[in-house]
């Protein structure tokens, strides 16, 4: 796969205007299989785990032997080097950093998998509320998914124009505090919310708030 062509004026409008945007590829399917095989066998082995930094997301992570809902990796290069030299982050960098200016960089990384099942699903929120809230953050997200993603199995979905909020209060899901994951805490409508179901490979870019 060539370098990922550049974004058409029309697709950067709508990113600064709604706070996201869906690709359909950046990545090829023969990278996608061999992720696959890197991802499955960080979860399996749980890597991670000792440093704190493997842990179920919307889940109390108490229990070393329950099975969680929703694992998380931070910093999965760490444990598979690796995955600091693929093709989806060359193409993300690329795409970001149209979106952001010359000056974007590579921030950090997360993988999330969602067990077939009982796989939990993720409550709104905004990303900046998990960051230093003396820090302005300027950033972008990218999301791949390594299988197709639907409506009915958890795409991503945005609301339209929400990167102009200011940072919303949020708390551990479900006001328990052992949890890792956060949720709004007050009322937002997501009536509007827009679906971005993809295939594996596709993308979506969205802003931090």
């Amino acid at each position: 796969m060539d370098p990922i062509h550049p974004l058409t004026p029309e697709q950067i409008a709508f990113y600064r205007e709604n706070g996201f945007l869906a690709l359909e590829a950046i990545t090829t399917p023969e990278e996608i299989t061999r992720l696959c095989v890197v991802y499955d066998t960080l979860f399996a082995r749980r890597a991670g785990r000792e440093d704190g930094n493997q842990f179920d997301v919307v889940s109390a992570d108490e229990d070393d032997g329950a099975e969680a809902t929703l694992p998380q990796i931070l910093n999965p290069r760490r444990y598979a080097p690796e995955l600091a030299a693929t093709l989806f982050e060359a193409n993300a960098l690329r795409i970001a950093r149209q979106l952001l200016g010359d000056e974007a960089r590579f921030a950090g990384d997360h993988a999330i998998f969602k067990p077939a099942g009982n796989g939990a699903e993720t409550p709104w929120h905004q990303d900046e509320a998990y960051w230093n809230p003396n820090v302005d953050a300027h950033a972008v997200a990218v999301w791949m998914p390594l299988q197709e993603a639907t409506l009915e199995n958890g795409c991503m979905q945005f609301l339209p124009g929400s990167q102009k909020m200011e940072i919303m209060p949020h708390r551990s899901i479900g006001g328990d505090t052992r949890i890792h994951g956060m949720e709004l805490d007050v009322f937002v409508d997501t009536t509007e919310a827009v679906a971005c179901p993809l295939l594996a490979g596709g993308a979506t870019f969205h802003d931090a708030r």
